[in-house]
Formats: structure tokens, sequence, C-alpha cells
């Protein structure tokens, strides 16, 4: 939340300089509230356990946000009890018409296809199309961070020679960026994936400003510099035992996996891994939610179809 200080005060123009968002004690008086409304997109098969983790996250903050979630129509999921999808998840038919002040896409495990190949891409692109109009501010994770690279901007993913899985070491390349505030210069953050982009392909595109990169992982934190979208091609929601239950359900398949790098204790699988990712997860949604969606949502969510995709926010 943003600190509430007198408008003349001196530390005022240097916190401002920093990024530190200020709040005068004229805007504080005049904002109105009112719950964010954020939509989720979810990919992932096993349905539960994602939300689960995301809305823990989204959960750890001051402000109130109501949840709905979205399933695709054009594809049937066989990891999730029916019962749940019908109480808990809408199509996008009965959405399209509404306004978001944030949305997720979370990640999905068809990397190794085409984009054009998976079932539901057209319908996805829909989506995507949609939320540059009716959302404010989306983020994209993993494989929807790969997918909304290469819907918005034609960004190709990249197969890896092998898996990249496990907790890896990231670099922070802009740290007075509102989402990066308070994040070490140096954070951990899970991965599990098969494909990748690579950072002269993002560069391309002045609109986009990479936030963090990895000499392992690569680039992995991307933002377009309106704020309207993140793409974070790591897995900042993972659980503790995520990555080993990915690991030992591969070994079940015959897969013959890696085992994840710097992730068991000592690599031997029988530890229990050690949570390291936790603080700077939690960081970034609660900066995603306080920045680009809490202090700059229109209060009248309607009012997001006539903004540009092109805002400069006011932090």
């Amino acid at each position: 939340m943003p600190i509430n200080i007198p408008e003349d005060l001196p530390a005022a123009k240097t916190l401002e300089s920093e990024n530190v968002f200020v709040m005068t004690n004229d805007r504080a008086m005049s904002q109105d509230i009112r719950p964010l409304k954020i939509i989720i997109l979810n990919l992932m098969p096993t349905k539960i356990v994602t939300e689960t983790q995301l809305l823990r996250l989204l959960g750890n903050s001051p402000l109130q946000v109501n949840i709905e979630l979205l399933q695709m129509a054009s594809h049937v999921s066989k990891n999730t009890p029916q019962d749940h999808l019908t109480s808990f998840y809408k199509f996008f038919d009965e959405v399209k018409n509404n306004y978001y002040d944030g949305m997720i896409i979370t990640g999905a495990p068809v990397e190794l296809l085409d984009f054009k190949e998976v079932d539901y891409w057209d319908e996805l692109c829909t989506i995507m199309e949609w939320s540059k109009h009716n959302v404010y501010s989306t983020l994209h994770i993993c494989w929807g961070a790969q997918a909304g690279l290469y819907y918005h901007f034609n960004i190709p993913k990249f197969t890896f020679d092998e898996k990249l899985s496990g907790i890896f070491s990231h670099r922070v390349l802009n740290s007075t960026h509102p989402l990066m505030r308070g994040i070490d210069d140096v954070f951990l953050l899970p991965h599990s994936r098969n494909t990748g982009v690579k950072t002269v392909d993002v560069m391309k595109h002045m609109e986009l400003e990479i936030l963090s990169l990895s000499d392992e992982a690569g680039v992995s934190i991307i933002a377009n510099k309106s704020g309207r979208q993140f793409f974070i091609l790591g897995h900042p929601e993972y659980d503790r035992d995520t990555l080993a239950k990915e690991f030992f359900r591969d070994l079940e398949k015959g897969i013959e996996p890696n085992v994840p790098r710097n992730y068991f204790p000592e690599d031997n699988t029988d530890n229990m891994p050690v949570m390291k990712w936790k603080s700077y997860a939690n960081l970034l949604f609660m900066n995603w939610l306080n920045y680009y969606v809490y202090q700059n949502t229109p209060f009248d969510l309607n009012d997001i179809r006539d903004m540009s995709d092109t805002i400069e926010y006011n932090i």
C-alpha cells in the first residue's frame, strides 16, 4: 500500500525519485475504494492445485480481491472433477462483456507443441485480444507467458536440449521498477519447462523491458512498459513439493528426468526440498496488485474500454 504523507514534506520528492509510491493527503481523501476484480484463466491440468497456489499469493495482501475462474470451452479437462468445474469455473462467453482490474493466464503442459497445434489456441487468442480492452493489467505465467509474447509481439519460443527444472538464481535489472520493489538484487524462482524465449528477440521490442535474467534459466520476467502486461517465464506460485511431484510423476512414466537443480538438499531425492522462493513470490504478486492494478484501474471498470494500450503509469 502507498504511504500517505503531506504534499510539502521534503521526503516526498526523494521518495518519488526512487519510485517509492507516495500518496498526498488530498489524493487519499478523494479516493473511492472498491474490491478488485481478478479473473484467472487456469490452463493447468491440476486446476485445484494451481488455483490454490495463486489464491494464496493473491490473498496475502490488505486489498480486497474478488476472484473469478475461467476455463476453455474448446478443451476438455481430464484431471479436474467435472462438478468442481461446473461449480466454480465460467466459460468465456459468460464473461466476455465484463471488465476486470486484472487477469492471470497460467502455464500449461503443451509447450512442446507448436502454438497453433494446441487445441484451444484460437480461443486463447480471442481471450488475449479481449484482455487488451477488457482487462487493465494481465499477468502471464510460464507457457502462458510464451503464448502471450508470441501472440502480442510475435516473439517465438525455442526448445531446450533438456528440460529446465529446478530453483534458479536471477538478477534484477531494474531495482526501481515497481514490480521488483523490495526484491533482492539476486532472487530465486522455480522453473519447469522445455522451452523459452531468447533475450535478443525480446530486446527488439522497445515497448518491452526485461526485469530479470538468469545465467541458467535465461530471461525470466518481462514487462510491457505500459504496465498492461507482464510475462513471468518461471513458476513463482509453485509449492515446496510441486517440482518433486513432477519429478516422481515422470519417473513413474519411465521418462527418466534429471533431478531438479538446486532443489533437493544434496541432490538427494529422499530429502525434503527447502522453500527458498516464497518471499519473492509474495512480493511479485503484491507489487503487481498494488502498483499495476489497485493504484491505476479506473473506479468504473467500464472506462477501461476507452483507455490506451500505452498508458504512462503514475508511479
